[in-house]
């Protein structure tokens, strides 16, 4: 059985509350986020560079760019208001997702002009549903999506995902699909009839396994390279209080951002790894 820290107490200490190995999810650092990206739901890195986080608000068509610790974020337009989930970038080229699934693509470099003719609408390359977590294999060229609400999803036992092909020029193409078993993670919790629904997915590049938050019962899930549930971990709601995006950096520190609400802003808290 994998490991599991979880208390069905509204408990805010942090003794309640585990961590991954190498991490220590009850003391990250805290970098707040300007107004502008109050409601932070999606971050990435260009090649695991900390020294730029690229982000996005589920509101603005806008990509969102500053260094951690800025006090105001530049931005670029790229599209029409609506609910945008994440971002990545791969392949010198920014990818945005929709909650209904569309992605927007365009060159990284497009992002300081004022506007650009290279934005890529790009529909129908995944299913009916709703679509939260994206991650990018900057090396070979793939983009994973995790899929919140699926309508080919048969049973809320599995949450299934869609791996897409980037191309050279930017353009998508689907590719194959994967899938975890939630009833993995019920019996590592202990809790039946698990509330899961993915709202951001990363992949460690310290240990190559896929992190997964499910932000409405503050859940960490850690599987392996396979998809298979090997550890879960409650997060703690003083710290992480609406999780709803999720990058590492090269270095593997971890790196989860906050959507503000009416008493607190937006933030990105930083996990740093040990190693040990």
């Amino acid at each position: 059985m994998g490991t599991v820290i979880l208390s069905t107490a509204c408990s805010q200490n942090p003794k309640d509350y585990g961590s991954p190995k190498g991490y220590n999810m009850n003391e990250p650092k805290k970098f707040v986020m300007p107004q502008s990206l109050h409601e932070i739901s999606g971050i990435a890195f260009n090649q695991g560079n900390s020294d730029t986080i690229y982000a996005e608000q589920d509101e603005e068509g806008r990509l969102f760019f500053l260094k951690p610790g800025d006090k105001r974020a530049v931005s670029f337009k790229f599209g029409k208001h609506g609910d945008y989930e994440d971002v990545a970038v791969c392949n010198n080229y920014v990818i945005l997702l929709r909650s209904n699934g569309t992605l927007y693509t365009f060159p990284l470099s497009d992002i300081h002009s004022e506007e650009s003719d290279n934005v890529k609408e790009l529909k129908d390359l995944l299913p009916e549903g709703e679509y939260e977590g994206m991650w990018a294999d900057e090396k070979n060229k793939l983009l994973y999506v995790l899929c919140k609400h699926c309508s080919d999803e048969k049973t809320s036992k599995i949450a299934k995902g869609y791996i897409l092909q980037m191309a050279g020029d930017g353009t998508i193409a689907q590719s194959s699909s994967f899938v975890f078993d939630v009833k993995e993670i019920e019996t590592i919790t202990g809790i039946k009839k698990i509330n899961f629904h993915p709202a951001a997915l990363a992949h460690n590049p310290r240990t190559s396994e896929w992190y997964i938050i499910s932000s409405v019962n503050k859940i960490l899930v850690i599987t392996d390279s396979n998809w298979k549930v090997k550890e879960a971990y409650r997060l703690n709601p003083a710290l992480y209080i609406q999780p709803e995006g999720m990058a590492f950096d090269k270095e593997g520190n971890l790196y989860i951002a906050n959507e503000g609400g009416d008493i607190h802003s937006g933030n990105v808290l930083k996990i740093r790894y040990s190693g040990k």
